[in-house]
């Protein structure tokens, strides 16, 4: 296991600034997740890691060791890349096995870590077929159980789950997560779903435009995100955005939407407006988990009743996605199962304003 200490880290193709002074540390024995739209730098970064790109500038430290100038064989590291990359010729043993010979490991030694890989991934039974007998989580698997074997420092997973199905994914990532429970190595993980980032992470790095935007655990990005953008790309439904106006009087502040209907702030809620009267434009983000709809009983402080109209009903099972129109926005809310039955019947929604986001729309910063 190994700690990672990345400083000031640039990498150029040509005249494109693809990382862009990346300083982040990843402690011993924490599953980190890189995610961030197509193009951001996350795989650059990845790669980088495992000397699989030249970097241009700064230092990369693998267990206390400076990496910049070794080959990645030697940095003791582990990749599963979203190919799998298995050589078709070889059983699911000699692929697992392929990299120990390659080093010269002694047969019994390959024999007892290869069996040891194969029970913890449930591949035991498929230890002498071919990969054209397997399905795409069993290949994924058998990906894994060859990095597994290497017993190194570090494992790199580059969006390995891609080429699987939607169930696959979720059975994958559960296998993922509980393989680093068993196995304490510290593990990169770079995806482009959110909903893996948010499911896996101890800590996710989310990147945007080579520059590290917010990292942190899960929860704390999704709840208190620093930048619309962070607030946008989290999240599934996404968030909703309104254009509006944050107006201050004096220990009152609202939200008043495009179409003039006033939400109320808690007056809990901290905002970087205060003291005298005031005006400024601004996004509100409401998430789809942050409207409900509104029942005969008196609401909790901080919710606000708003009318509307269900334009459009997508029912999931256990729940259902309404669109309908607020302050002059299309705007998604996550209902419940049985809460809304006809299309375009009136809907009276409760808006969280005790969750909502608000967000200069200069800046992108959360106020």
């Amino acid at each position: 296991m190994a700690d990672v200490r990345i400083k000031n880290l640039h990498k150029y193709f040509g005249s494109v600034h693809a990382l862009k002074g990346i300083d982040l540390s990843i402690n011993d024995g924490e599953f980190v997740v890189f995610v961030g739209p197509s193009g951001c730098g996350k795989s650059t970064l990845l790669r980088s890691i495992a000397g699989l790109e030249d970097i241009s500038s700064g230092e990369i430290e693998i267990g206390g060791r400076v990496v910049n100038e070794l080959r990645p064989r030697d940095r003791d590291i582990a990749m599963v890349f979203q190919n799998y990359a298995l050589y078709p010729h070889l059983s699911v043993h000699d692929n697992i096995a392929f990299g120990l010979r390659a080093r010269k490991f002694a047969e019994p030694e390959i024999k007892q870590r290869v069996d040891a890989a194969a029970a913890m991934l449930g591949i035991t039974a498929l230890l002498e077929r071919l990969p054209r007998q397997l399905s795409g989580g069993q290949r994924q698997r058998v990906a894994i159980g060859r990095a597994i074997v290497r017993q190194a420092q570090l494992f790199l997973f580059d969006e390995p789950l891609s080429n699987l199905d939607a169930q696959l994914r979720d059975q994958m990532r559960s296998e993922i997560k509980r393989l680093h429970k068993q196995i304490s190595t510290t593990m990169i993980y770079v995806t482009h779903d959110q909903v893996e980032a948010m499911t896996l992470a101890d800590r996710i790095v989310l990147l945007r435009d080579g520059r590290i935007e917010q990292q942190g655990a899960p929860l704390d990005l999704f709840e208190r995100p620093l930048t619309g953008f962070v607030a946008g790309f989290l999240g599934s439904p996404s968030i909703n955005i309104l254009p509006a106006k944050l107006v201050t009087r004096g220990a009152y502040r609202a939200v008043v939407l495009a179409t003039g209907e006033v939400l109320a702030l808690p007056a809990a809620r901290r905002v970087a407006e205060s003291g005298a009267d005031a005006e400024k434009a601004i996004n509100l983000g409401l998430r789809p988990q942050h409207l409900a709809r509104a029942t005969q009983d008196a609401l909790a402080p901080g919710l606000l009743r708003l009318l509307t109209t269900a334009e459009l009903i997508q029912p999931t099972g256990t729940r259902t996605y309404v669109t309908a129109q607020i302050g002059g926005t299309e705007v998604t809310a996550e209902l419940g199962a049985h809460d809304v039955q006809a299309q375009n019947a009136p809907l009276e929604l409760a808006i969280d304003m005790n969750r909502c986001i608000l967000i200069d729309p200069i800046t992108d910063k959360v106020l």
